[in-house]
């Protein structure tokens, strides 16, 4: 277990780095003030609009980096920090966002592979820890087969959560990369505050891309451990 250990504190301490420089950034890119005066609701409501769409509703949400889209009753949440705020930053999530939004209305390939993920993740990435674990234990005490099959079971069941994470990594970038455009294109930040955003974001990204390569990491981990004993 000491490797595991091992491999759990490092992912730890690079996300750590990761959210630190990202928190960072955005309290850089905060300061840059809009020219354009707007506020990160109204970036928001504008890009929708730009894109024709109609049905979806932003709102305000509590927290610090509460930012999302939800496609089930379309809407998209700023926390307060965002909604309100006339900055880079403000600007780059609020987009972002709203990039989120646009994927939804065209359909985006990706998209709807990870909100078909999401109800299979949602049960299974509780309990895989435990049913391998629990295999293994079970095959260590008895020398039963049936154990083996139960960690191998527990195995399938980590291994949505890491196909989840890669799936989530498109869905981000792309996101961000129609954020961008969008703002560009359509002539809503100066060149200073566009590069602002477009730092802001990159970072954002590479949080995911930690978690992909933790959740990939954790499960090879695990698959050394139960193949490793068959």
């Amino acid at each position: 277990m000491l490797g595991y250990y091992i491999l759990i504190g490092v992912v730890t301490l690079i996300s750590w780095l990761v959210s630190s420089t990202l928190k960072r950034k955005f309290k850089k890119y905060s300061q840059v003030h809009l020219r354009n005066g707007m506020s990160g609701a109204e970036i928001a409501e504008k890009m929708l609009a730009d894109h024709g769409i109609t049905d979806v509703e932003v709102i305000s949400t509590a927290g610090q980096l509460t930012d999302h889209y939800n496609p089930k009753n379309k809407t998209v949440n700023l926390s307060e920090s965002v909604h309100n705020q006339r900055n880079a930053a403000a600007a780059a999530v609020a987009a972002h966002e709203c990039g989120h939004a646009v994927q939804h209305a065209q359909a985006y390939s990706w998209l709807q592979t990870r909100s078909t993920l999401v109800p299979i993740v949602s049960v299974t990435s509780g309990m895989s820890h435990w049913v391998i674990m629990g295999g293994l234990m079970l095959g260590a005490a008895a020398g039963l087969g049936f154990g083996y099959w139960v960690a191998i079971a527990g195995l399938v069941m980590m291994s949505f959560a890491t196909i989840f994470s890669f799936v989530t990594l498109p869905v981000e970038y792309d996101a961000s990369n129609r954020a961008l455009a969008w703002l560009k294109n359509k002539n809503m930040v100066t060149p200073e505050e566009y590069k602002g955003s477009e730092d802001a974001l990159k970072w954002a990204a590479r949080t995911y891309l930690v978690a992909a390569i933790g959740a990939l990491a954790n499960l090879v981990y695990w698959a050394f451990q139960v193949l490793g004993r068959d």
